[in-house]
C-alpha cells in the first residue's frame, strides 16, 4: 500500500490558552484586530458535505463538525461512500478491492461495540501499512496508534508517538461494529 501524506488541524477544544502580555500590548493589537474584523465582510460558512448515502457512525451534526476541520481542497466535495460493513461485509480484502482505482482522499469511520468513534488526536507525522492480514495507522515503541484485522472484526488501538495519543477507545482491544470508507472527490 502506497504511503499517503497528511495534514492535521488541531480542533478548538484542543488549542491552548497563551499567556497574556504583561503591558497589556496584546490587549491592544487583539482590540484592534476585533475591530477590523468587525468591519470586514462575515466569512462564508463552508458548504455542507453531499453524501451519497447515509453514514451509519456519524450523524447529520456530527459530519458537518467533522468537515469543519477538513483540508479546504475537499470542501464542498461530495462524499461518496466506496466501503460499509452493513454493506459490503467484514473483510480487509473486499475494503481494498472496493477502494481500487479510487482515486481523492478517503476518510476511515469507525464505531467499535462499545460506541467509540475514532478521532485523531496528535500532532505529527502519520503512517499507514497495510496487507491483506491487518490495517495499521500511527506507530511508536512497537505499538499501532490504530490496528484492524484483516476480517475488520477485531480492532486495537495504544498510545503511539504518531498521535501523540492515549487509547482510542475505551479498551486496548475491541470489536468493530461499524466501518465506513469515504472518499472525498
Amino acid at each position: 500500500m502506497k504511503g499517503l501524506g497528511w495534514r492535521y488541524t488541531r480542533l478548538p477544544c484542543q488549542v491552548e490558552d497563551t499567556p497574556s502580555g504583561e503591558d497589556g500590548e496584546e490587549e491592544e493589537e487583539e482590540e484592534e484586530e476585533e475591530e477590523e474584523a468587525a468591519q470586514a465582510p462575515a466569512p462564508e460558512e463552508p458548504a455542507e458535505p453531499q453524501l451519497t448515502e447515509a453514514s451509519q457512525v456519524l450523524g447529520a451534526s456530527e459530519i458537518r463538525q467533522l468537515s469543519l476541520h477538513l483540508p479546504p481542497r475537499v470542501t464542498g466535495q461530495p462524499w461518496s461512500l466506496a466501503f460499509c460493513t452493513s454493506r459490503d461485509g467484514f473483510s480487509l480484502r473486499s475494503l481494498y478491492r472496493q477502494m481500487e482505482g479510487r482515486r481523492g482522499p478517503v476518510l476511515l469511520l469507525l464505531r467499535d461495540q462499545d460506541g467509540q468513534v475514532f478521532k485523531w488526536t496528535g500532532s505529527n507525522s502519520f503512517f499507514v501499512k497495510g496487507d491483506v492480514d491487518s490495517l495499521m495507522m500511527g506507530s511508536g515503541s512497537g505499538q499501532f496508534g490504530l490496528w484492524l484485522d484483516g476480517d475488520l472484526y477485531h480492532g486495537g488501538s495504544h498510545p503511539c508517538a504518531t498521535f501523540n495519543n492515549e487509547v482510542l477507545a475505551r479498551q486496548e482491544q475491541f470489536c468493530i461494529k461499524e466501518l465506513e470508507a469515504w472518499v472525498l472527490s
